[in-house]
């Protein structure tokens, strides 16, 4: 499984705008055959500030592939450098210890 860490503080725009971007984000994801089951998608927001979290992860590296091939992947990647205003990092993560997977 592959983890990424995406961090950045919301800038430009309208954020009840911005949350309907990432739902449709969301919804392409589970909706394209290739990707769904394969793609996790959590969108989060630090309450009270401009903060947000999302976290993805990949079963694989052929699931990471294939996300990277889509175009919906490529808009959304630079609708979040507007909303961040271009503040944004993609961190890498590594599994340490975890609990199991809720029901």
């Amino acid at each position: 499984m592959k983890y990424f860490l995406i961090k950045y503080s919301f800038t430009t725009g309208s954020e009840e705008e911005w949350h309907r971007e990432i739902a449709r984000f969301v919804a392409a994801l589970d909706s394209d055959p290739a990707l769904k089951g394969k793609i996790s998608y959590r969108s989060t927001k630090h309450k009270g500030r401009t903060d947000y979290y999302h976290l993805a992860s990949a079963v694989d590296e052929q699931a990471a592939k294939a996300l990277d091939e889509r175009d919906f992947f490529s808009r959304f990647k630079e609708q979040i450098k507007i909303a961040s205003g271009g503040g944004v990092e993609v961190l890498p993560l590594e599994i340490i210890a975890e609990t199991r997977q809720l029901a």
